[in-house]
């Protein structure tokens, strides 16, 4: 590897993250609502595809086990959409894999609960279908999107858009993102103050 390429995907990366910052409001209403759900005893649900399964898998287990090694709290509920292979399978098989994150959900949720949706595209059949169903049973959703957000931004209740075509960049702003937002919420939550 040359040493112009690692200091090329440095500077784009710090250059993307450094735009973050102008994110900050939709940040916050992030936060407030998902601290809202858990104080009102309801769950997050989360979910992507591809790198953001990953993520949003990552995410939920920072909140169901721990998010920090020096914080022991109560575990919270953000549940992962992407249970496991074989309601992947199935469903993709006997339905379609459009239908896997809205048929989970709507196994899963009750009023009150809220969505959380991972896309570096905001164009994933999938992710548009279980936006779709949130809006309709009234589902409060937050989607992290790349690029200019695709067909979700028109649909989730709070796009939160990383304005890169790098699909890499895209994915690393985005748990990073995930991290700032929980640990608010976790601060909150616990009444930790920094």
């Amino acid at each position: 590897m040359k040493l112009t390429f690692l200091n090329q995907s440095i500077e784009q990366n710090i250059n993307i993250h450094s735009k973050i910052i102008n994110l900050h409001s939709k940040i916050k209403v992030a936060t407030t609502q998902i601290l809202k759900t858990l104080k009102k005893k309801n769950r997050v649900f989360i979910c992507g595809n591809g790198g953001s399964a990953a993520d949003a898998q990552h995410l939920a287990a920072e909140f169901l086990v721990r998010l920090r090694p020096d914080i022991n709290r109560k575990p919270f509920p953000i549940i992962s959409l992407a249970q496991d292979t074989s309601t992947i399978t199935a469903c993709a098989n006997d339905f379609s894999f459009e239908k896997l994150f809205s048929r989970n959900l709507e196994a899963l949720y009750s009023p009150g609960d809220l969505l959380i949706t991972i896309s570096t595209s905001g164009m994933s059949k999938n992710i548009i279908d279980v936006l779709k169903f949130a809006k309709k049973n009234k589902i409060y959703s937050i989607s992290l999107l790349g690029n200019k957000g695709g067909s979700a931004k028109k649909i989730t209740n709070l796009p939160i858009i990383i304005d890169s075509k790098n699909v890499a960049r895209i994915q690393e702003c985005h748990i990073f993102l995930g991290h700032i937002i929980l640990e608010w919420v976790e601060n909150e939550l616990i009444k930790k103050k920094k």
